[in-house]
């Protein structure tokens, strides 16, 4: 069982950037990779991006490719989105998510286990 909270949401002006958290808590966080999802208000849920159990892969929705990057600590069991260059269409709902599948990536129906999300929004 994991248990996944994300923090470091809030509001931003347009350009700005915001670094979210994922703390997991349970046994074996380096057994998981790590997904992020976000879902804005009336739109289906997006895919971010993903990390490997080591941290030494990722892979990004070309919507986010080159302003958001996704790392982790497994010595302190937490997973990070940075995210840079922020533009009002980021805003949503952000979810950290868990899997135990090797070959997860974007879709969410390989991932176990989920954070309750963290709002973001991108405003002036």
């Amino acid at each position: 069982q994991v248990q996944l909270v994300e923090s470091g949401g809030g509001l931003v002006q347009p350009g700005g950037s915001l670094r979210l958290s994922c703390a997991a808590s349970g046994r074996y966080f380096s057994n998981y990779r790590m997904g992020w999802f976000r879902q804005a208000p009336g739109k289906m849920r997006e895919f971010v991006g993903v990390i490997s159990r080591s941290g030494g892969w990722t892979n990004y929705a070309d919507s986010v490719k080159g302003r958001f990057t996704i790392s982790r600590d497994n010595a302190k069991n937490t997973v990070y989105l940075q995210m840079n260059s922020l533009k009002s269409e980021d805003t949503a709902v952000y979810r950290c998510a868990a899997s135990s599948s090797l070959s997860a990536t974007s879709s969410s129906t390989d991932y176990t286990y989920w954070g309750q999300g963290a709002q973001v929004t991108v405003s002036s």
